[in-house]
């Protein structure tokens, strides 16, 4: 189950970083904005804005 949390919450991770990436080489602004959410079951919806939604469903520790 511990390589289940570090993969689940890893995807969150990457997407976040590489939309930062891609804010800081863009020719103008940006804005990201990172919403938590409690599911039931131990899990947190993470949903990252950024011109697109990007959701993601990771188990709590």
């Amino acid at each position: 189950m511990t390589t289940t949390i570090k993969n689940s919450n890893n995807l969150a991770k990457e997407k976040l970083l590489t939309l930062l990436d891609e804010i800081i080489a863009h020719d103008g602004f940006g804005e990201i904005r990172v919403e938590v959410n409690i599911l039931k079951r131990k899990q947190k919806e993470v949903i990252i804005h950024c011109g697109k939604q990007y959701r993601f469903v990771v188990d709590a520790p």
